[in-house]
């Protein structure tokens, strides 16, 4: 519509040239030019003869060279020493205070913190600094989400025919390799053909107008809300209403100075050890992945202890699993077990053992990720009942030979609880063992007894459940569980 030009075959839209000459097109970039940055003129220094030219010349590269950052999200700052974020724009990295913040200097000289998911680098190949691209959506969820855009422009113009196409973009055999959508129209790198084919078709059915249907486009969890911030002062908290209770005490809905949702723990006293938690708070803050509830923070200073972590709109997945019972598709259902599975394995590389692993234990939010939660927290249960394998309330149907033995957890008895979860998945919230009592179900997993395949669960995905309870080597399964589960959602074949 910009160039008002009808023929399909028009060459359209050129950008402006401030030199009036449209044959004129920039050289390319220099490799790692976009880059540099130009430092501020250092003062002369004093010559040192143990300095030579060569290490001089390198000294000063060391100075030109910055590592340059995109801001994916905003981000508005908690405290004084963080440093606003502006979505799309441009940082230098100063210093990278640990994995998940840094710090950062804007295009003013402006320093502070930064939470370092919230950017990605800049360099040519990283796709991940652009709108359009959607690292986790494949060719099926791409059809949904074309198919959605479709019904909502419907409602809008009646009467309009239309039609869904892919456009796959190729290759050039040879060196320099090139990409290209229509074959007269190369370009040394993706970024570019897309940016060309916004505004021009140059043969195919139509242009490239814009992204559609960003998943999860909300900007994800930071590490605490502040470099170092694990205190909660309780007096910017606001309580609002209860979301359940625990075995630690009551949970509710309340926001961090107004603006932030998060949900508060009230820990009943007498319910943990509260000196060795909040000790082991700070290392579990550390703990930061897409797939995880983050820990925001404790108040400590008074009674009742609150923990304080993100907030998960739908709530409990056993919940949502059985709430909605036939209605959620095989796609959806090894999406949950995939999203657990990544959780689960950046534990395990954080060397951290979760201990109660089941769908209890895992938050869903509104756009139906589901995330790990209550890590490591049955270390500092101080209910008997909860700890003692002859109790109702122990996880028996949830754990290995070695735990309800001998209380042996590891990395190998949380695989173990994975493949109970992935069954509690395919049969929508049913309780493992449902027919036997806790002293039954240690007596039969001891003598080789397993659960049954669920009438949703493929041989492939019943297969990856028993690799999870096999018992002489678990260690690796995990990972390979979630390297399965891609394949199958990716292929169909689930």
């Amino acid at each position: 519509m910009c160039c008002r030009q009808a023929d399909k075959q028009a060459p359209g839209c050129e950008e402006y040239n401030l030199f009036g000459d449209i044959s004129r097109k920039p050289l390319p970039p220099i490799p790692g030019e976009e880059r540099r940055r130009k430092a501020p003129p250092a003062p002369p220094k004093a010559t040192d003869e143990s300095t030579g030219p060569e290490q001089q010349q390198q000294q000063e590269e060391e100075v030109e060279e910055e590592e340059v950052v995109v801001a994916l999200y905003d981000f508005p700052g908690a405290e004084a020493h963080d440093l606003h974020l502006e979505k799309g724009q441009e940082y230098v990295i100063v210093e990278k205070c640990d994995v998940n913040w840094y710090k950062a200097r804007n295009k003013f000289g402006e320093e502070g913190y930064i939470p370092s998911n919230y950017v990605t680098e800049k360099k040519c190949g990283n796709l991940v600094q652009f709108v359009w691209y959607s690292k986790h959506v494949n060719r099926s969820k791409a059809e949904e989400l074309l198919k959605k855009e479709v019904k909502s422009t419907d409602r809008l113009n009646l009467g309009t025919v239309h039609l869904l196409t892919h456009y796959h973009i190729k290759e050039t055999q040879g060196s320099p390799q090139q990409y290209y959508l229509a074959e007269k129209h190369l370009f040394s790198n993706i970024p570019d053909l897309i940016e060309y084919h916004k505004h021009n078709a140059a043969g195919l059915v139509a242009r490239l107008r814009y992204p559609v249907g960003k998943q999860d486009t909300s900007a994800p969890s930071t590490a605490g809300f502040s470099y170092e911030k694990w205190e909660i002062d309780p007096h910017e908290l606001t309580f609002m209403k209860e979301l359940g209770s625990g075995q630690f005490g009551q949970v509710r809905l309340g926001k961090w100075r107004a603006q932030h949702k998060v949900a508060i723990k009230a820990i009943r006293e007498g319910a943990m050890y509260e000196e060795d938690f909040i000790e082991e708070a700070k290392v579990m803050m550390r703990l930061s992945h897409s797939r995880l509830v983050q820990l925001y923070g404790v108040c400590s200073q008074q009674k009742p202890i609150y923990i304080v972590t993100e907030f998960m709109e739908l709530g409990c997945l056993l919940n949502v699993l059985r709430k909605r019972r036939g209605s959620m598709g095989l796609d959806l259902l090894l999406s949950v077990c995939l999203d657990v599975c990544e959780g689960m394995e950046y534990l395990e590389e954080s060397s951290f053992i979760h201990r109660d692993l089941a769908a209890r234990n895992c938050l869903v939010n509104d756009s139906m990720v589901v995330k790990v939660s209550d890590f490591g927290m049955t270390r500092y249960v101080l209910d008997d009942q909860y700890t003692s394998s002859s109790g109702a309330k122990f996880p028996v149907k949830w754990s290995p030979p070695e735990v309800f033995n001998f209380c042996k957890y590891s990395s190998k008895s949380d695989v173990w609880s994975y493949g109970v979860l992935m069954w509690e998945v395919f049969t929508e919230g049913r309780m493992p063992f449902e027919q036997n009592q806790n002293h039954e179900v240690v007596r039969m997993v001891t003598q080789g007894h397993r659960l049954y395949r669920p009438k949703l669960a493929s041989e492939n995905v019943y297969g990856i459940m028993n690799k999870c309870w096999h018992e002489v080597r678990r260690e690796k399964n995990e990972t390979k569980a979630m390297k399965t589960c891609v394949q199958l959602k990716e292929s169909n074949t689930f």
